[in-house]
């Protein structure tokens, strides 16, 4: 068996991006040939990708991105919550992204399919999954275009745990953008208006509201007027028109746009991981278990 160095093992990181004992490992397995331990790794590396497609990967970024008339937002999965810090990950979440706005997919299928530097977003997420260990899912992705007479704004919270990008129409002002990203990021609204609301969740809620007021013992003659302005409350909470604006309270989100000559026509608002299961795992069994790695 051959003498595996320090410097070879360094010389294989560097060339791969791969860990010390991955390195070592390979570099052992072929004797220390260099080209053959690279082959090695990028072959197990494949492996390693595809035994971690079963695994949760339910952290990660998000990212938003804006270049004149077009923007994109997109979420990059991970399985913890410290790979959304290592700048490979954050250096493929700034790529995919810009990747997007520059490319317009219609689907993920075209987003995945994309080039960037004559490798498609799809062989750069298995290229990150191989290099930083862990599976690293491109989740999804939403664009948006407008007019030169409107504006985008866009705004990410805490490192990419929140992106928004905001279509405000009549308004050139991005400044008056960024602020109703900022308040959804915060507040998170589920509509702009009241009026898009559809008709089936709002007789769902208006029954729950229903239930509520009889269990409170309160006579059906009272329950009516009651439902009327607990629903008139329940829209106005979700729908971004009619919130309070978080940088003034006294002023409707709406009644700030229009005071600037403009209204929002589309939001998107994405959060790493809403509505995936995330693994509980402490940080001691985490450790434990890389180490047994």
């Amino acid at each position: 068996m051959a003498n595996i160095t320090a410097k070879q093992v360094k010389e294989l990181r560097d060339m791969t991006g791969v860990g010390m004992m991955d390195a070592k490992k390979a570099l052992v397995e072929v004797d220390g040939d260099l080209d053959k331990a690279i082959d090695f790794l990028r072959e197990k590396g494949l492996s390693s990708a595809a035994k971690k497609a079963d695994r949760i990967a339910a952290e990660g970024m998000t990212a938003a991105y804006v270049d004149g008339n077009v923007a994109a937002i997109v979420e990059i999965n991970a399985e913890t919550d410290f790979v959304a810090k290592n700048e490979k990950f954050q250096t493929l979440v700034d790529t995919v992204v810009k990747a997007i706005v520059a490319g317009q997919p219609a689907d993920m299928e075209a987003a995945n399919a994309l080039e960037v530097d004559g490798k498609t977003i799809a062989d750069l997420i298995v290229d990150a999954t191989n290099v930083i260990g862990e599976k690293i899912s491109f989740r999804r992705f939403e664009l948006l275009t407008k007019s030169d007479n409107d504006a985008f704004g866009g705004y990410i919270h805490a490192g990419g745990k929140i992106s928004v990008v905001t279509l405000v129409e009549g308004s050139t002002d991005e400044n008056v953008a960024k602020d109703v990203s900022m308040h959804i990021a915060a507040i998170n609204p589920k509509y702009i208006s009241r009026e898009d609301v559809s008709e089936e969740e709002y007789k769902h809620e208006e029954k729950i509201q229903t239930e509520i007021a009889l269990n409170e013992g309160k006579p059906a003659n009272i329950v009516e007027k009651m439902i009327a302005g607990r629903m008139n409350k329940y829209l106005a909470e979700i729908s971004l028109n009619d919130q309070p604006f978080v940088k003034d309270g006294d002023q409707k989100v709406s009644e700030y746009v229009a005071s600037k000559g403009g209204k929002v026509t589309k939001f998107v608002r994405f959060e790493v991981g809403e509505g995936l299961e995330k693994r509980q795992e402490n940080f001691a069994d985490e450790v434990a278990a890389q180490m047994n790695n």
